[in-house]
């Protein structure tokens, strides 16, 4: 009788680990009624991926139910639209509150502690300034929600590029920009500055692991530093754009990997994140039209893994 009682308590825990996993699963598996395991597919067909439009640069928040990413329709600016899980169901997308059809945003990204959400934008730095070009934003949540938005201070504000900022734990930030004074023609690398107690220290460019060929850039840093994530153009592709991984081991950066041929095609692959329990990557593919191209999402665990055996 105990042995019985025992099995039966045994079982109920069993059913309620595997509908708390299910649970967890749920919140990003309902956009679509298959999920990627090495193939990538469409991400949310229909309702964030749309053939009317050009989506890229996806982010969720850590409890993964809000999620916000970057939609142009055509002959239109860059707009960044969100969508919340609420009572079960995933609302709408609509244009985020800070975002405004008057000006182009795009790139959102939402640190991994989920209280700041980066983005670009080309809106006035100020009230004196007509046209201020592109530079990153931020917005900050707190008890009361989130913040208006307004621009990073120094060192982001000097004259000089820079886009697509993505945050570690500890907040050091990783992004594209270019040096001071560089012409418009000049190539894109990607960039460091460490957070030192809420201040950032200069620009700290990337090693020629990372900074080498024809470089888009788009980089999306692990929480924990290790490994980042980026496009680019090079003779190891397979067409446009590819995506890239490189990994932080003790400190020195291996040379960057293609990602390979399941998940780069002839098209450009690019803008690549990861959700915030490491299980999916996201990226953009599309035939280089602005007003084209989906979002894309596939298992990142076991790539992730062969990825690691193929670095040493």
């Amino acid at each position: 009788m105990k042995y019985i009682k025992r099995l039966f308590f045994f079982l109920i825990l069993v059913s309620l680990f595997i509908s708390c996993q299910n649970s967890k699963k749920s919140s990003l598996t309902m956009f679509s009624d298959q999920i990627p395991t090495n193939t990538p597919l469409v991400f949310g067909p229909g309702f964030i991926s749309t053939d009317t439009a050009m989506e890229f640069a996806i982010t969720f928040n850590p409890d993964m139910d809000e999620i916000y990413f970057t939609r142009r329709k055509p002959e239109e600016r860059n707009n960044i639209f969100i969508t919340k899980l609420i009572d079960g169901q995933w609302s709408k997308p609509e244009l985020a509150f800070f975002s405004s059809k008057d000006t182009w945003d795009f790139e959102p990204h939402i640190n991994p502690k989920g209280d700041i959400l980066y983005f670009g934008t080309n809106r006035p730095l100020n009230d004196t300034i007509a046209s201020s070009g592109i530079h990153e934003w931020h917005i900050k949540k707190s008890e009361n929600g989130w913040s208006q938005p307004i621009a990073l201070e120094d060192p982001f504000i000097e004259d000089r590029f820079v886009m697509y900022v993505t945050s570690s734990e500890n907040g050091n930030l990783y992004f594209n920009s270019e040096e001071i004074g560089a012409k418009p023609e000049d190539e894109l690398s990607i960039y460091y500055s460490i957070n030192q107690e809420g201040k950032y220290l200069n620009f700290e460019k990337m090693g020629a692991e990372i900074n080498s060929g024809n470089m888009i850039a788009h980089p999306f840093i692990a929480p924990d530093e290790s490994y980042v994530l980026f496009d680019g153009k090079r003779s190891s592709g397979y067409g446009d754009c590819d995506l890239y991984i490189s990994f932080n081991k003790n400190g020195v950066w291996t040379e960057a990997h293609n990602l390979g041929s399941k998940i780069n095609t002839e098209m450009c692959e690019m803008t690549a994140s990861v959700s915030p329990d490491g299980r999916y990557l996201f990226f953009h593919r599309g035939d280089g039209r602005e007003d084209s191209g989906n979002i894309y999402w596939v298992d990142f665990i076991k790539l992730k893994k062969e990825l690691i055996l193929n670095s040493n």
